[in-house]
């Protein structure tokens, strides 16, 4: 069972990275909501098509878009 190091350091198991595709080296995004922390694995223009239509504010950083998505949820 991986355990959080004294530097706050997670190793994921081999089978999980596996299954999510995730390399050494990638980048990963994490989220927390209700106390669960997600790990996302970050991919260049995956959200292009979906998402390509908006403009973003950049005056809003990812932070504060995701932490206003969770309190609207409140």
């Amino acid at each position: 069972m991986p355990k959080v190091s004294t530097k706050r350091q997670i190793t994921l198991p081999i089978e999980q990275c596996i299954e999510a595709h995730i390399e050494p080296g990638d980048e990963i995004d994490t989220y927390i909501y209700n106390g669960q922390i997600t790990i996302v694995k970050k991919v260049a223009g995956a959200a292009k098509g979906v998402l390509g239509h908006l403009k973003a504010d950049k005056r809003i950083s990812d932070e504060q878009s995701l932490q206003s998505t969770i309190d609207e949820r409140h």
